[in-house]
């Protein structure tokens, strides 16, 4: 199925062409997606978490699904639950490691041999808690990487397609965790705040040429990365609800996408505050 049959305008619920009508401040900031069957989306950082939820919800969407990571063995994993015998694979993997540039520009050329990406989801990501006291530069450097370098290394490699075929979708998972410094996010916030900002700017660039551009912003969500948490996270959902949230949004055409919201519109009004309330408040709620 073409991108074209997929997408539809943002003023039109079933594809039909319409001309536009209503004021440009409330048209969806990206093309909605009707539906995702016969889409080609690739979900890199796919082998746990929120990436290996939203491959299997996709799947069960009828996309066909493209997935990598650096575990391959959890890759595969994938593929065998979705393999039937005598049935093509609705999901195919491949195995790199975004910090690889060479490796992240040879996968995207075979998979982009294979046909067009209509959509490409990172939600490659590492993290490690770590405050000023304890600061380790290789820890930096490896936040920095894989959760920045990573979605540079794909956009090199993707991008010039994308715009030379005037079509398809990048989305950027960040974090809340990157609205405002918070203890023990020393390594990770920055990298996610790098995100974010990286996502305002690729869509002033890229939607005049037709290319969708998103941010997800999840809050706490349960995962290996979070397990390692030694205090209460407030509002934890699970990967499946997170996942739901974000391709919900996605398809809704939004350029944020955040969840859940009983916690993330309280993380955006403590974005507002000046400096001398927001550093109190943040002390007195962590007791850090």
């Amino acid at each position: 199925m073409s991108l074209h049959r997929s997408f539809v305008d943002p003023t039109t619920a079933d594809g039909a062409a319409r001309p536009r009508r209503g004021p440009g401040l409330w048209r969806p900031f990206n093309p909605r997606i009707a539906s995702w069957r016969g889409l080609r989306v690739w979900v890199v950082g796919a082998s746990s978490g929120i990436g290996l939820a939203a491959a299997e919800q996709l799947i069960g969407l009828g996309a066909t699904v493209l997935v990598s990571a650096r575990s391959e063995a959890g890759l595969q994993a994938l593929v065998d639950r979705h393999t039937r015998p005598g049935q093509p694979a609705p999901v195919q993997a491949w195995p790199m490691d975004v910090t690889d540039a060479r490796a992240v520009a040879l996968t995207a050329r075979a998979v982009l041999a294979e046909g067009p990406v209509d959509l490409v989801l990172f939600c490659a990501g590492h993290y490690r808690a770590l405050r000023a006291e304890a600061f380790d530069l290789a820890e930096m450097q490896r936040h920095m990487a894989i959760n920045y370098g990573g979605a540079l290394n794909l956009l090199d490699a993707l991008l010039p397609a994308m715009i030379g075929r005037g079509q398809g979708h990048i989305s950027l998972v960040s974090s809340v965790a990157g609205f405002r410094g918070l203890p023990k996010g020393l390594a990770y916030g920055p990298t996610k705040a790098a995100l974010t900002h990286l996502a305002e700017t690729l869509h002033l660039d890229l939607a005049p040429r037709g290319i969708g551009v998103s941010v997800v912003h999840p809050g706490f969500v349960k995962t290996p990365l979070t397990a390692q948490n030694d205090f209460s996270m407030p509002a934890l959902i699970s990967p499946d609800e997170a996942a739901r949230a974000m391709l919900d949004g996605i398809a809704a055409g939004r350029f944020e996408v955040h969840f859940p919201r009983r916690f993330t519109v309280w993380m955006k009004l403590l974005r507002l505050l000046p400096y001398r309330a927001y550093f109190p408040i943040v002390h007195r709620a962590t007791g850090l």
